[in-house]
């Protein structure tokens, strides 16, 4: 699945409503914030199946694993301690859904990089 050519105004306007969005375990949490943006990114949504970790589940999605420091915008990103996905913003952050809004974080605090499109 290849990404659209306008996915980085898409990607932008999903981080601007997505600032002061708090998380919420049923409505809006890690998971749904990184299919958004899958979903700006490439215009689909992608399926997945449920596994018992949240790496496992984002492998079901068919997106291929890609070392961190590859890791560019757009791309969904895992961090640890506790687990969280979250999305690639540019070379050096990543967003993740937190209490108030997205946090923002060193792409080096991710341990798993998949690359969307």
């Amino acid at each position: 699945m290849s990404r659209l050519p306008d996915w980085p105004e898409r990607l932008a306007a999903l981080i601007s409503a997505a600032e002061h969005r708090p998380f919420d375990a049923a409505r809006w949490n890690c998971g749904r914030f990184a299919l958004a943006a899958v979903v700006a990114c490439t215009g689909r949504r992608p399926s997945w199946q449920h596994q018992p970790s949240l790496a496992a589940m984002a492998d079901t999605a068919g997106y291929p694993r890609v070392p961190v420091p590859f890791a560019r915008a757009g791309d969904v990103v895992l961090a640890s301690d506790p687990d969280r996905l979250g999305v690639v913003l540019d070379a050096g952050r990543a967003a993740f859904v937190g209490p108030a809004g997205l946090l923002r974080r060193p792409i080096t605090a991710c341990t798993i990089t998949w690359r969307v499109g």
